[in-house]
């Protein structure tokens, strides 16, 4: 790969597409993570993608959960054996995780936002989320913990084939792909080349040691999503001098958000949609139109370095 002068490159995506606005397991400041009303919501307030992290139950389904576990959020209900509702999601069948509750914990952790109306929520699968919102929002999906999961990846791709999203999401990003395994991505991109994937850095990481990685993470990926506290002006330049997009994760205070699209990220995770929304006023993405944007940008910064 040549590779432009950063000073160069740093024009690539703030000039010529808009700031993505990713509601972080949907608008999950105010609603009960990964559910249908947190993704609901999420879309009201102005975001561009919804966030699914992957888990795969015992008998091969995708579902939307943040955490292995389901200790967290999952409060068993009346249809629930012992121990259905606790434990490692890949040891439970779906029929079990259908059976848990997953909106009551957010009511009683956030008495501020709780509404009778959480109480009894499902675990969605990722096919429900399909069938839900079709081809009228752009996702942004992880597989989590893939390494313990065999065929997760596989079972991603032939959903969004089934779903008509495989072309779509390689030609304009209505489905960013994200894992925080480079193997997984790798897997991905085997699989498919033509789809657009986001290497994730944990907040172990910092500016440089990312900066170091780039170029490896430039062969199979579009963008990077490091820890907003690891983000600063070198790291963006880096990695547009790469073509990569920059979406750090979560941000979700004004100030956060202000400094940041300062220095030139090009998107970012947030609970709280609207505060973005707010922030990003008439420059805010309408939806598929951003993501289209955001990967003609990308596609045109690679087609001017030659990769």
């Amino acid at each position: 790969m040549t590779l432009v002068a950063p000073a160069e490159a740093a024009k690539k995506p703030a000039e010529t597409a808009p700031v993505l606005n990713v509601g972080h397991r949907g608008a999950s400041g105010y609603a009960p993570e990964h559910t249908i009303p947190a993704y609901d919501l999420a879309l009201k307030m102005g975001a561009d993608y919804i966030e699914q992290d992957l888990q795969l139950t015992k008998d091969g389904v995708l579902v939307a959960l943040h955490d292995e576990t389901l200790d967290r959020t999952a409060r068993p209900t009346a249809e629930s054996a012992p121990g259905d509702c606790t434990g490692l999601v890949r040891e439970k069948t779906l029929a079990q995780i259908k059976t848990c509750d997953v909106g009551s914990w957010f009511n009683e952790t956030y008495p501020q936002y709780a509404k009778p109306e959480y109480v009894g929520l499902r675990i969605p699968t990722l096919e429900e989320v399909f069938q839900r919102y079709r081809k009228s929002t752009n996702y942004y999906i992880e597989t989590k913990s893939p390494e313990s999961a065999p065929g997760m990846e596989e079972e991603l791709l032939r959903l969004m084939d089934e779903y008509g999203l495989t072309k779509p999401a390689a030609d304009r990003w209505q489905v960013l792909i994200q894992s925080f395994s480079p193997a997984s991505l790798q897997k991905v991109h085997a699989l498919d080349p033509s789809l657009p994937l986001i290497q994730l850095f944990s907040g172990a990481e910092t500016s440089q040691t990312i900066q170091a990685r780039l170029d490896a993470t430039a062969a199979y990926a579009v963008g990077i999503g490091p820890s907003k506290g690891d983000v600063d002006k070198p790291l963006v330049d880096a990695a547009h001098a790469r073509c990569l997009d920059v979406h750090p994760y979560t941000v979700n205070e004004t100030p956060e958000m202000e400094k940041l699209i300062s220095i030139g990220v090009d998107g970012m995770f947030t609970n709280f949609p609207d505060r973005l929304e707010a922030v990003l006023d008439k420059e805010a993405a309408n939806g598929k139109s951003g993501a289209r944007l955001a990967a003609d940008a990308s596609e045109s910064c690679r087609a001017g370095i030659g990769v």
